[in-house]
């Protein structure tokens, strides 16, 4: 559906975005995820076709945006950042201007604008002026603006930003609702996001693709470390001598002493090995109680921190160079 061929954006000296290919198939959710002033929004913006690149080209559906603007901006739905709403006009007044400036045939308009209204969920409020709705329901007209004359493709730019949990929930219900019949591009910094609604990740950070992958292979691949938390009752101390009697175990960390006397600790051992039921085995031997055992799992926060350090030190390796 949208294909990133060698793309490079440059703002004189400054390159914006360094060489970057990638694809999103027809029907995928996929996650645009970096830190802020990584590249997400000037990316967006050149396969929306606002900008244009300095080099490479982008197709969507097969259509070049650059040569073939009209047509390939008519597969596109986009909802900016910061959403331009004339908060003048009613929710519904909103969703027809934006039906007419797509050049919905006249005949379609009315029926095209109540169904957005309705997938969209802001029947409640349609025709209720912008400038009086809460911040939740602000994001859903800008959403129901990039929607109307159903294009193939939505692009959605930070849509949670500003918004109270409760409203972020409501809003990433709707982008899965709406990956169901479209192809969607969401760019996010928030990693929870990104790994509640997206199938496919594409990691960028200062202009250049860190990594493409569904979020739980990145959290596998940057997974380095099998830990187990452990918190422990040891009025003997034999917690001290417990790497010796499990030789899978290579470290033994005290992490903290806990005000009711308990201690809590991180056993690393090797990728493959689960020391769980051995522990379980010697721990009672040694008049260790258990209060709480459990096996840390690898996140996409772990997996994006990981991605960046490693980029920053081989960025480090080069200027040496």
């Amino acid at each position: 559906m949208i294909q990133v061929k060698n793309v490079t954006k440059k703002y004189g000296k400054f390159t914006a975005i360094d060489n970057i290919s990638f694809e999103v198939k027809d029907g995928e959710v996929v996650g645009l995820l970096g830190p802020n002033g990584a590249g997400k929004s000037t990316t967006m913006n050149m396969i929306t076709g606002y900008i244009d690149s300095t080099a490479g080209q982008i197709l969507v559906n097969g259509v070049n945006v650059e040569k073939r603007p009209r047509k390939a901006k008519k597969q596109i739905g986009y909802m900016p950042e910061s959403v331009p709403l004339y908060t003048e006009l009613t929710v519904k007044e909103f969703i027809k201007y934006m039906a007419q400036l797509k050049l919905v045939k006249r005949k379609e308009l009315k029926s095209e604008v109540n169904k957005v209204i309705e997938e969209v969920g802001l029947k409640d409020v349609e025709n209720k002026l912008i400038r009086n709705l809460s911040r939740g329901y602000k994001q859903r007209v800008g959403i129901a603006g990039a929607l109307v004359g159903n294009p193939k493709v939505i692009i959605l730019d930070e849509p949670t930003v500003g918004l109270d949990p409760k409203q972020i929930t409501e809003i990433r219900e709707l982008i899965k609702k709406l990956g169901k019949s479209h192809t969607v591009i969401l760019s996010s910094h928030i990693l929870s996001e990104i790994s509640q609604i997206c199938e496919n990740v594409i990691i960028i950070n200062k202009g250049k693709i860190v990594a493409i992958d569904t979020p739980s292979n990145l959290e596998k691949k940057t997974s380095n470390k099998n830990i187990i938390s452990l918190t422990v009752e040891d009025k003997k101390g034999n917690m001290d001598k417990i790497k010796d009697k499990i030789n899978d175990a290579k470290e033994v960390k005290l992490i903290k002493d806990n005000e009711d006397g308990t201690k809590q600790y991180q056993i690393i051992s090797e990728e493959n090995i689960d020391l769980r039921k051995k522990l379980f085995e010697i721990l009672p031997k040694e008049e260790i109680v258990i209060f709480e055992l459990k096996k840390e799992e690898s996140t996409l926060e772990d997996a994006f921190m990981s991605l960046i350090s490693d980029e920053k030190n081989t960025d480090k390796k080069e200027e040496k160079r």
